[in-house]
Formats: C-alpha cells, structure tokens, sequence
C-alpha cells in the first residue's frame, strides 16, 4: 500500500470544517435541556400524569361537599268513559311537577378518609414529577457529554493518524537511504491501517451520540459546546458521605412517594373501617306541582318543601367488611415494607454514586499525569529514534499510548461531571438550576 499525503485535500478538508462549525450554532447544556423539557415525551407524559393526578385528587372534595339536583316531570293521562250518563266521552289528567334537593352529609367518616387520601395523591403527583424531571437532568447530561466524548475520540485519533503519517513517511525515507529495515516501514504501515479503522469507528459513533441526543432535545444537528480546559473538577462538598445519605432519606423523591403511599393505606383502613360506622345526612327538598283535572276542569298548585335527617347504621354486610379491613391491614403492612425498601435502596444508591464520584475524580488526577509521563516517554523515544538507540515500533506504540491516555482522560472529566449530577440524583436533591454550575465550565 502506497501512501501519497496531499496538502490540498487535507487544506480543503480544514476549510470546510471551519465553514461548517460558523454555520453552526453551538448549544450549551442549559439550552439544550430546556429544549429537551418541551420536546421529550417522556418527560411530557410526566407532565400529563402530574396535571390528571391533581385533578384526581381535587375529585375528592367533592365527598364531603353538598349535592344538588333538579328533576321534573310532565305527566297526561286521557280516560274514555264507556258505561254511564257520560258514556263515549274522554276526560284527560295533566301535572307538572318540579323537584329541586340537596343533600350535605353530615358524619360520613369514609368521605373524609377519601377527601384526606386525596390530598396526600397532590403530594404523590409532586413527587413523581420531581423524579420524572430529574431522570430528564441526566439523560441529557448523559447524551451532551457522549457527544463530547466521542468529539474527543474523533480529535485524537486524527491526531495519532497524523503522528503516525509522519512516523511512516519516516520509515520510507530512512528506508530508501539503507538507515532501517523493511519491517520499520511495514510496521509503521499496519499501525496507521489500524488507525484508520479506529477512525472511521469513531466518526459513526459520533455520528450515533450525536443523533441520540437530536432525538432527545427535538432538534437536528445540535453541536455541545465544548468544555474549557484546564478545567477544575469539584469534589462532591459536603466531603461525607453519611450527610448525603442523611439527606437522602429526607429530599429523595422515591422514598416520599412510599411514604405516601403508606398515608394512603393506612386512610384506606379507616375507610374500612367506616363499614361499620353509621352514617348521616341533610337532605332538603322544594316541589312545585300543577295538577289539571279534566271531569271538574280545575287547576291545582302545590308547594312542597321537605327537610330531613337520613340516619343509616350497618348490622351485618355478609362479613365483607371484616374481611375488606383484614385486607388493608395487610396492604398496610406491604406499604410500610415498600418504604424501609426505598430507603435501603437509596442510600445504597447514594453510597455507591459518592464512591463512583470520588473514585472519578482519582482517575482523573492518575490519567493527567500519565498523560505527561506519555508525553514525556513520546518525547524520548523520537529522540532515541533519530539518534539510533530506539526503533520505529517504540515510537509508535508511545504514540499510541499517548492518544489513548488523552482519551481516557477526556472520558474521565466528562464522567465526574455526570457523575456530580448523578449523585444528587441519587440523594434525591438534585435541581434544574445544578446545571448552571457545569454550564460555567463549557465554552461561551
């Protein structure tokens, strides 16, 4: 395989580069998640299930709030008479009656343990909206910086396909005046074959990230901005990791939505336990009535106004009742079992998100130094090659140890800066505004 290294393509390839990213509106993180919030259906079902659970909730109300109702009725009745002194005549009966009444339940405990259970489902709505808005938060995070990543990925395996160009063009020359062997050329050859394919492994996953979060925001080629460097990465303050599990039992959505259920059952037994209770209501009443009667060709009017006290006490429902408490105590019972559940799982959670964060922001300072120590030994080993005392392949694995080291580096900072929001994720704290905070480190 002939290599020919053309500056003109590489000069056009540059140019359109640069007119394509002027063209290019670059989008923050901020930004784009705004997007996302009015874009991503998910997070809009969300939105939908928040707004019909509130209604739900607001359906309660009406138990212990008076009814009233309007009825009325037109009533002809015509009567053929076929024996007597009026025999062969027809006589007809008209009314028209009204009846306007209203009921207000006075002591019905299972229509204020339904009024309270709805107010707790406004809560339980909040909760869920809380937790749907926080899974959006990282979900673009998650996708801006994959797109970051890959960028990177792509950047730096151009740069080693460059490096290694360089080194094979070397080998060429240095073979053609009889200073090095055929083998420093074909391995200089293969290395850069094997770059490329990396290359064009990179520019499709790229192409893929990118697409992922076009889909997320709604919009199409959206272009992250890039992140400033040198960046300083924060660690996560405070620097304890018992106050963020602390806090976790306190702000985490998950966990308030289990204790909510648990209100919810306990208040389902009281409405069980309202089966046996009695009940009470007001009810009052107005009917007006006309009455025509067709033998004495009179007219009636009546006015009916009624008010009364409707008592109902229960004796014996077929046992249902025992039974339907036996069953919320047990569901009781299971939602206590759902929280010390949630709660266990979120500090797990939690733990493991502080660790994963701390162990990030290791891995980082490790993989900055390592990358000066690979471009130091990169650094020798040209030198060492151009003096004689190293060989083409020592240069070239230091090449690819370089860019490696630059690539695991680069992944490394995006992960800690995920992995930030993922931890107050994890506590239950996390808020739109944190975003602020990893916006200020990205390009204006």
């Amino acid at each position: 395989m002939n290599l020919r290294l053309s500056p003109l393509p590489l000069a056009l390839a540059g140019l359109l580069s640069a007119v394509f990213c002027a063209n290019t509106q670059a989008q923050n993180l901020v930004t784009l998640f705004d997007a996302a919030k009015g874009y991503d259906a998910a997070y809009k079902s969300a939105q939908s299930l928040y707004t019909a659970n509130l209604a739900k909730a607001e359906q309660a109300i009406a138990n212990v709030l008076p009814t009233a109702g309007l009825s009325g009725g037109l009533n002809k009745t015509n009567v053929e008479l076929l024996t007597g002194a009026l025999a062969g005549q027809s006589k007809s009966y008209s009314s028209l009656s009204a009846n306007l009444s209203a009921v207000q339940p006075l002591y019905r405990p299972a229509n204020w343990a339904n009024y309270r259970q709805g107010l707790k489902q406004a809560e339980l709505a909040n909760a869920q909206l809380k937790a749907s808005e926080q899974d959006l938060i990282i979900r673009v995070s998650q996708a801006y910086f994959d797109v970051l990543a890959s960028r990177d990925s792509l950047t730096f395996v151009q740069a080693q396909k460059t490096a290694v160009a360089e080194q094979l063009a070397a080998a060429k020359r240095n073979f053609e005046v009889g200073t090095s062997t055929i083998t420093d050329t074909r391995e200089a050859q293969a290395r850069y074959d094997l770059v490329l394919a990396q290359e064009i492994a990179a520019e499709n996953d790229l192409r893929v990230k990118k697409l992922a979060l076009d889909l997320l925001v709604g919009s199409s080629n959206t272009e992250p901005q890039s992140l400033v460097l040198p960046v300083q990465l924060q660690a996560p303050q405070p620097a304890d990791i018992a106050t963020w599990v602390m806090q976790s039992a306190e702000m985490h959505p998950g966990i308030a939505q289990a204790r909510v259920a648990l209100e919810i059952a306990k208040l389902e037994i009281e409405k069980a336990q309202a089966g046996h209770k009695p009940t009470l209501d007001l009810t009052a009443g107005f009917a007006p009535t006309r009455y025509n009667n067709g033998y004495t060709s009179t007219q009636v009017d009546t006015n009916a106004t009624s008010i009364s006290l409707n008592f109902n006490l229960p004796l014996f429902a077929g046992f249902a009742t025992e039974n339907r408490i036996k069953e919320t105590l047990a569901l009781e019972d299971k939602a206590r079992a759902d929280v010390e559940t949630a709660e266990r799982n979120v500090a797990q959670a939690t733990r493991t998100a502080y660790l994963g964060l701390q162990s990030g922001l290791g891995q980082v300072a490790a993989l900055a130094a390592a990358e000066a120590s690979s471009q130091s030994a990169l650094d020798a080993n040209q030198l060492g090659y151009k003096v004689g005392v190293r060989i083409n392949i020592d240069v070239l694995n230091s090449q690819s140890q370089l860019y490696q080291t630059k690539r695991d580096l680069a992944k490394a900072r995006y992960d800690v800066l995920v992995g930030q929001l993922k931890l107050r994720q994890a506590n239950g704290s996390l808020k739109a505004e944190d975003l602020q905070a990893v916006n200020a480190l990205l390009a204006k």
